[in-house]
């Protein structure tokens, strides 16, 4: 397996720039009672604030809040119930963590808003923009680096949406036609986010995985994986989510030989250290 070079990159969080010399950790805070793996672990101030201490200490470079899971199947809340809820936790994890960089995960414009008022500072969009028409308007408006995921469908009904002709193929003409239109905006950092398991079969999902470098040599933008724990891994071994951090560092190496820049992961420290070996 041929290792892509990786290429440093900044972002801009609080008024100051931030740069990023070896690939980032994103640590995964639910704040949710539904998600597939931590549903309800983290589901009250205290152990919300904890556990984001926590990831920073494990060596998390970001941490993503949500408060709404995305797992198949699951059925978003309203926008104005997400944005009260997320925009309370994000004030929570600032008060404790003022240095920290904090993005949210959400798809709609008012949560988004709210929660970068109350103190976050990147939006994470697993809808690429399709859930919400005001979407790229509002990243634009705020000034805030965004995270565009590919994704075909709700949570709901994404898994009736697999099936590609040629899956880089399709992500490439995605992910082109959103960011010309971002860029068009004025949206100034964009992380691409490949989107596994969402609206992929476990074998797409791996025909992704191993065709990674031709998004990675496509686009200069830096690319976010996201495969902690997810059912590629569990189901394809016959475990549980809870079982499955081994797989989850193998396929994070993978992703990183074939040019991710950041990982977003439920255990930064399997991570970091799996960067760090990768390094040597």
């Amino acid at each position: 397996m041929e290792r892509q070079h990786f290429t440093p990159f900044s972002i801009t969080v609080q008024g100051r720039l931030v740069t990023f010399d070896r690939p980032a950790v994103m640590g995964i805070l639910n704040y949710t009672p539904d998600s597939f793996y931590d549903g309800g672990r983290h589901n009250d101030p205290e152990t919300l604030v904890n556990h984001a201490r926590k990831l920073v200490d494990e060596g998390a470079d970001i941490v993503d809040i949500g408060v709404v899971s995305s797992r198949p199947g699951a059925q978003l809340l309203p926008p104005e119930v997400e944005a009260q809820r997320l925009a309370g936790a994000v004030k929570l994890v600032r008060e404790a963590l003022p240095e920290a960089i904090l993005s949210v995960d959400t798809c709609y414009s008012l949560p988004a808003r709210e929660a970068i008022e109350a103190g976050a500072d990147i939006v994470n969009d697993i809808s690429g923009g399709q859930f919400d028409e005001a979407m790229f308007q509002t990243v634009a408006d705020l000034q805030v680096p965004y995270i565009l995921m590919h994704n075909r469908a709700l949570p709901s009904e994404m898994q009736q949406h697999t099936g590609y002709d040629d899956i880089v193929d399709d992500l490439t003409k995605y992910f082109s036609e959103k960011l010309n239109t971002l860029y068009r905006l004025g949206v100034k950092d964009i992380w691409i986010d490949p989107g596994f398991g969402f609206a992929k079969t476990v074998e797409e999902n791996y025909e992704l995985l191993h065709r990674l470098d031709e998004l990675t040599s496509l686009f200069r933008e830096p690319l976010l994986t996201a495969l902690s724990r997810k059912s590629m891994i569990y189901k394809k071994l016959g475990i549980t989510p809870d079982e499955a951090l081994t797989g989850t560092i193998v396929l994070d190496a993978i992703a990183l030989e074939k040019g991710s820049s950041l990982l977003r992961v439920h255990d930064p420290r399997p991570a970091l250290e799996t960067i760090k070996l990768l390094s040597i």
